[in-house]
């Protein structure tokens, strides 16, 4: 047992793989780093960053647990969540749209956000609106903890580090991947208006699913 965590090899090989798997947090990432550049990329990443840390604390505290305690209030989030992406989805088929009529320039220089929090704020509410990053740190990211390690909160914090460190490695990837894919959307106008409203419609997809996982 290392630090209390009982599998600490499994746990880096769960998180590995639960990272990889995609979702709106990446995707939201990956689209800003190719609409606005690397440094708005980041920006959206920290407020991933800081949406998953706050879910770790709620986790931890075993104030995350509510939610599953309280039905009502777990769907109130899902379809709050489901809600949002649809939103994002839509909009970002509109950006599409304009671009694909040519009422946007895809060869003219990305101009960044004129807020620069937005991609921040954003990414955020994405990240603590998701209940399936609430139930993977409530039933996964717990259990590797013993209840009988006298100082939980060492082994809470390792395991946050672990997960925050493979989430970095990937977003990084994401957002130079991004900026590389927008150099070629900028002088093909048909096919950054066709990826732009591909995610858009991927968006939709991810918030129907999610409230439909709900009805079920």
């Amino acid at each position: 047992m290392f630090y209390g965590i009982t599998d600490i090899t499994t746990f880096v090989l769960g998180t590995i793989f639960i990272v990889l798997l995609p979702g709106p947090n990446s995707l939201y990432v990956m689209t800003v780093a190719s609409r606005w550049g690397v440094a708005a990329g980041y920006r959206g990443a920290c407020g991933i960053f800081l949406g998953d840390l706050i879910l770790m604390i709620l986790s931890a505290t075993g104030a995350a647990s509510l939610l599953q305690a309280t039905p009502a209030l777990f769907m109130g989030l899902r379809y709050a969540g489901a809600a949002y992406l649809v939103w994002l989805g839509i909009g970002l088929l509109r950006a599409g749209l304009r671009t694909w009529r040519g009422e946007a320039d895809a060869a003219a220089p990305v101009e960044p956000p004129r807020d620069a929090s937005h991609p921040f704020r954003v990414a955020l509410l994405i990240s603590l609106m998701n209940p399936k990053a609430i139930l993977f740190f409530v039933s996964f990211f717990i259990q590797f903890v013993s209840p009988g390690y006298d100082h939980p909160e060492l082994s809470f914090l390792i395991l946050g580090v672990i997960v925050q460190f493979f989430s970095a490695l990937y977003l990084s990837a994401l957002i130079f991947g991004g900026t590389r894919l927008a150099e070629v959307f900028r002088r093909r106008r048909r096919l950054s208006a066709g990826a732009t409203g591909g995610v858009g419609g991927l968006f939709i997809g991810f918030g129907l699913r999610l409230a439909g996982a709900g009805m079920g």
